[in-house]
C-alpha cells in the first residue's frame, strides 16, 4: 500500500509541474498582449466601417428606389386624376348645353302660351268693352 501512495503522489506531483510548466509557456509578454490587442482593436474598426459602409449603400440604394416609385406613382396618379376631371368636364358641359337647351324650349313655349292667354284676355276684355257677348 505504501508504494500506491507514492506512486499517487508521484503522478500528481508530475502533473501539476506540467500544468504550471503549460501556463507559463502559455503566457505572452506584456508587449506582445498590447500588439495583440492593438490588431485586435485595428480589426474591430475596420469590420465596423465595412459594415457600416454596406449599411449606407444599401440605405442609399433603398432610398433612392423609393424615391423612385414615389415619383412613378405620382405621375401615375396626377395623370389618372387629369384624365378623370378631363371626363367629368365634358360631361358637366353636354349637361349644361342639353339643359340650357331644355330651357330655352321650355321658355319659349312658356312665351307663346302666355302670349295667347294675353291675347286672348285681351280681346275678351275688348269684346267687353265693344259690348260683344262671350262666346261660350
Amino acid at each position: 500500500m505504501p508504494i500506491r501512495k507514492i506512486g499517487s503522489i508521484v503522478l500528481a506531483s508530475a502533473f501539476t509541474i506540467s500544468l504550471s510548466a503549460g501556463f507559463a509557456v502559455a503566457q505572452e509578454s506584456p508587449k506582445q498582449d498590447m500588439k495583440t490587442a492593438g490588431t485586435d482593436t485595428k480589426n474591430a474598426a475596420k469590420d465596423t466601417g465595412h459594415a457600416v459602409s454596406t449599411g449606407t449603400k444599401k440605405a442609399y440604394n433603398k432610398t433612392a428606389s423609393g424615391t423612385k416609385t414615389a415619383a412613378d406613382k405620382t405621375a401615375s396618379g396626377t395623370r389618372t386624376a387629369y384624365h378623370k376631371t378631363e371626363d367629368g368636364t365634358k360631361t358637366a358641359t353636354h349637361k349644361t348645353v342639353n339643359g340650357t337647351k331644355t330651357v330655352g324650349k321650355d321658355v319659349g313655349h312658356g312665351t307663346k302660351v302666355a302670349a295667347k292667354d294675353t291675347a286672348n284676355g285681351t280681346k275678351k276684355v275688348g269684346d267687353k268693352i265693344a259690348g260683344k257677348p262671350n262666346p261660350q
